[in-house]
């Protein structure tokens, strides 16, 4: 069948499924078919698909058509200035978190921070781009999904960036497993635990490694109860990594309590949030003792990333 007649055919299709960009869709899945760029596409739309890839087009087409992420079905998704390997075992990086990497980038150039962290990697799309732009930095990252840790790697190997991927939940890697699970059974971090961690790390308990200028995260901020759970893209992707309790700050409120004992003196926090959550998570470090806190808008102007300087007292 000739491209050009089955594009067409493509793009009506996906209007009636309620595709909001059909011809990106048709064009996209085309070119991942035909190896075409954008101008071969334009130019070469009269030739005729072989068999084959006509049957390959129409099943990417199909799973397009029941809503599949275009993301899942190409299995790449560009961020920042790189092209990303994704699955179904990760979240899809979005434009936004850019603004994430945009400031922590400033922190480090201003700062001269060296030893980043990224909790709750992914993709390893935060952790990579700021390795990418800043390859001076120490770069750790951790993921408790061991599928989601092999795409993070297969990503900074196609990169030849050096980074360190390690499995657990937020900072289990770095503490002591009788803490872990004392803190893994409390709702959050209580005022007790934090002297126990703070101990732990002035008794040398926490390896030197496990200090850092920056810690950032994109960590599941969506109420469980959110509509859009149900919507879009996120139907397919990971819910062990999009919800986070009834007000979806779980995670975050861990996180910040937690990192406290992981920040060097004056080591900063970065946290991606959802676009009505800016004040309880500048609340939240404000009341943790976290200073210069300040939340950063996104593209569409919605509050999205937090963050909070801390003096530690180690």
């Amino acid at each position: 069948m000739q491209i050009r007649a089955l594009l067409n055919e493509s793009i009506t299709k996906l209007k009636e499924s309620g595709s909001l960009s059909p011809r990106l869709d048709a064009e996209l899945l085309m070119m991942h078919v035909t190896k075409f760029n954008k101008v071969q596409l334009i130019t070469g739309d009269l030739e005729d698909l072989s068999a084959l890839d006509e049957t390959v087009f129409r099943a990417l087409l199909a799973e397009r058509l029941k809503g599949v992420p275009m993301a899942y079905i190409l299995g790449e998704r560009e961020f920042w200035n790189l092209t990303l390997k994704v699955t179904p075992d990760t979240l899809i990086p979005r434009p936004d978190t850019e603004v994430l990497v945009e400031k922590a980038l400033t922190l480090i150039t201003c700062n001269n921070l060296r030893d980043v962290l990224d909790l709750g990697t992914g993709t390893g799309a935060i952790i990579l781009a700021l390795k990418h732009t800043a390859p001076q930095i120490r770069a750790t990252a951790i993921d408790v999904s061991s599928a989601a840790l092999e795409v993070a790697q297969e990503n900074a190997e196609r990169y030849h960036l050096e980074v360190n991927f390690q499995q657990g939940c937020w900072f289990t890697p770095f503490v002591e497993e009788s803490v872990t699970n004392e803190l893994a059974a409390s709702d959050g971090a209580s005022a007790q635990d934090q002297v126990r961690l703070q101990a732990q790390a002035q008794a040398g308990l926490l390896p030197q490694a496990a200090r850092f200028d920056l810690i950032v995260s994109n960590p599941p901020y969506i109420e469980e109860n959110d509509p859009h759970l149900s919507q879009g893209d996120v139907r397919f992707e990971p819910r062990s990594a999009l919800v986070s309790g009834k007000d979806g700050l779980d995670d975050i409120r861990v996180i910040a309590h937690e990192a406290r004992a992981f920040l060097r003196h004056n080591g900063y926090l970065l946290l991606e949030h959802g676009y009505n959550q800016g004040e309880a998570v500048r609340t939240l470090l404000s009341e943790l003792g976290y200073d210069k806190v300040e939340t950063i808008r996104d593209y569409g102007q919605n509050e999205r990333v937090t963050l909070g300087c801390y003096r530690s007292q180690n």
